[in-house]
């Protein structure tokens, strides 16, 4: 067992001068320490915003208006300002590598930043012989290839509006986000390969077509080599002719994309986000505590159905080579991934906490990662064993960086900084402009407890609405109903004396047994220790102030069987390390725990399945990665 907090990399002298960030403070005069700076950042929000803008030399109007006017939820930033994302993303040496393209078979395309404006140019043109011009909508059913990248710039710098969906996701799936937006063109793939396999989507797309009645044009990109029905256009005609590129500067606030909540438990919402804060915030989080700039090459592991898609792309900001990848993370082997950063020189490899874990127990390796300086997690919390196998076996000198932010800011607002050691389990800082506090039930800050996970000032990449929202009443509901003007995110979190930071799950889906509430996420630590046990889900059935019955389900790993030696052991396990209150009352396997497309645990469908809410009105099928083992927690299964 690792220990919470041990120690495992310190950032040397070098590593510390040479740090973006360092740059940064000294430009601004500051000799204080990151906590010194963050402080400032957050008190004095309109300064710190505005040395983002110059220190970046963002392109475009800053205009006379106040930096910041108003406050949560309805805070406006830099009125009277004028820019576009595709511009600031556009601009440096056209020679430079911008975009590599790999997927598991092998295919690798590489794309100068020359190239892709062209590219761009000549897909701009495509949407604009097809009607699309300011405010329009261009949703995309794409994987994440060079393609999907390419017509959202182009989309952006139309000023018109992106959102897209990964091809995995089910027809009413998509649906139920792209109806919201009432897109003018559809981009989509005739299908998708992964884990070996091919799935065509032909039909799906087709269906998904018929129920969007706004639109003007379906443009199909054969990824399996299928025609284009007739009188749809190609991708290769939308692109067909070339103009010349120009950028549509729009306020700060103009819609840039809409992105979707899970949709697993109902309607999903259609969260709005704007080019001016989407810029600052990218540039700010990517620059600063992942230290990318040029000479960097960036990967995630992501489909475009997830927010960390919007992050990867937004390393072109900061002048990063962006690393696209379409395929499955373990094709053909759990190794696959860390094969791919060795052969492409990544220097900062993303990926979800799950896959390091699941590295982790499969023994991998990996070898010739001699370029990588830092390691992204995100999606889930990281354990503290994954922190001490990324030291061990990926090596010393990188920084793991475990992210926690969301859909809803489409970044983290806590995180790592190369400033600060990195300590098992823990999160190293607050993200500069980012107040996060940890409340108790009455609203009061708290140190080195846990507690509701809160930000008390406005972030200028917080939405600017909900699509189809006028009044704001749902996008107010969402975040500040519990803390008139603050936002509550809905995690528990404990906020160390030294700034660092523990999250602990959802907090709508805590354990309280006995009085004594437990995030989900320290369960899942003891539990997922154990070799045997490839995934697993606990579920608190108390409702209304009496306490239920605490449920364990496990999903064994190859040639494993649920005995009891391996129950005694669990319940053994649990009792020492967390409480006797914490002993499940019941240890059931079952195939597969229920996971949404982007990796996360449904545990508060599951908690209703199992208090007697039906399995089809309890979680949407279509909005996760394995819908077909909800049935195995039905009370009746």
């Amino acid at each position: 067992m690792v220990e919470e907090g041990a120690l495992l990399w310190e950032p040397t002298p070098d590593v510390v001068r040479a740090a973006r960030i360092t740059r940064y403070m000294e430009r601004l005069g500051h000799t204080g320490t990151y906590e010194d700076v963050w402080k400032w950042s957050v008190e004095s929000p309109a300064d710190f915003w505005t040395s983002i803008w110059d220190y970046f030399g963002v392109i475009g109007t800053r205009g006379d208006g106040p930096v910041i006017r108003g406050t949560m939820p309805d805070a406006e930033w830099f009125a009277g300002s004028a820019l576009n994302y595709a511009e600031n993303a556009l601009r440096g040496h056209p020679g430079r590598t911008a975009v590599v393209f790999r997927d598991e078979s092998g295919s690798r395309w590489q794309y100068s930043l020359g190239e892709i404006r062209e590219e761009v140019a000549r897909v701009r043109a495509g949407l604009v012989r097809l009607g699309v011009g300011l405010g329009d909508r261009v949703a995309a059913y794409v994987p994440n290839i060079p393609e999907a990248l390419i017509a959202f710039l182009a989309t952006a710098s139309l000023g018109a509006i992106w959102s897209s969906c990964s091809p995995d996701f089910g027809a009413p799936s998509v649906t139920d986000r792209f109806a919201q937006i009432e897109p003018k063109v559809l981009i989509a793939v005739d299908g998708y390969r992964y884990g070996g396999k091919a799935y065509d989507r032909s039909e799906v797309v087709r269906e998904i077509a018929g129920k969007l009645p706004t639109l003007r044009a379906t443009v199909w990109i054969p990824r399996l080599g299928a025609e284009a029905p007739d009188g749809a256009p190609s991708w290769d005609d939308l692109r067909a002719e070339f103009a010349p590129l120009e950028f549509e500067r729009v306020p700060f606030g103009h819609p840039l994309w809409v992105l979707y909540s899970s949709g697993t438990t109902g309607l999903p919402k259609p969260i709005v986000h704007g080019h001016g804060g989407i810029v600052l915030e990218h540039l700010k989080s990517l620059s600063f505590h992942q230290d990318l700039g040029e000479g960097d090459v960036f990967f995630w592991y992501t489909t475009t159905g997830w927010m960390m898609w919007n992050y990867l792309i937004g390393g072109l900001l900061a002048g990063a080579t962006v690393l696209l990848y379409d395929g499955s993370a373990a094709h053909p082997g759990t190794e696959a991934l860390w094969r791919l950063a060795a052969e492409e020189g990544v220097t900062y490899f993303g990926t979800g906490a799950p896959y390091i874990v699941a590295s982790m127990k499969a023994g991998v390796k990996p070898e010739g990662l001699d370029r990588l300086r830092g390691i992204g997690s995100t999606g889930s919390p990281l354990p503290p064993e994954g922190f001490a196998w990324v030291y061990s076996e990926v090596g010393p000198g990188v920084q793991l960086g475990s992210f926690s932010g969301g859909t809803d800011v489409c970044t983290g607002f806590v995180g790592p900084v190369p400033l600060l050691p990195i300590r098992a389990g823990v999160i190293p800082c607050r993200c500069l402009g980012a107040s996060v506090e940890s409340f108790d039930p009455s609203g009061a800050s708290i140190i080195g407890e846990v507690g509701e996970l809160v930000i008390t000032r406005p972030m200028p990449s917080m939405p600017v609405m909900f699509w189809n929202d006028p009044s704001g009443d749902r996008y107010r509901e969402s975040y500040f109903a519990d803390y008139p003007g603050v936002w509550r995110h809905g995690d528990w979190i404990k906020i160390l004396p030294d700034g660092g930071c523990v999250i602990y799950g959802r907090s709508d889906s805590t354990l309280n047994r006995g009085g004594v509430r437990m995030g989900t996420s320290e369960f899942y630590r003891v539990v997922e220790r154990f070799e045997e046990i490839a995934d697993s889900l606990v579920i608190d059935t108390g409702q209304l102030g009496q306490e239920g019955r605490l449920l364990l389900f496990v999903t064994l790993a190859d040639g494993t069987a649920l005995s009891d030696d391996l129950i005694s052991r669990l319940r053994t396990a649990l009792r020492t390390e967390l409480s006797p209150r914490h002993v499940p009352d019941e240890i059931h396997e079952v195939p597969g725990i229920p996971r949404t497309l982007s990796g996360k645990k449904l545990e508060v469908p599951v908690r209703k399945i199992l208090l007697g809410t039906p399995v089809d009105r309890a979680a949407n099928r279509d909005a996760m990665a394995n819908p077909e083992v909800l049935s195995h927690f039905a009370p009746d299964h």
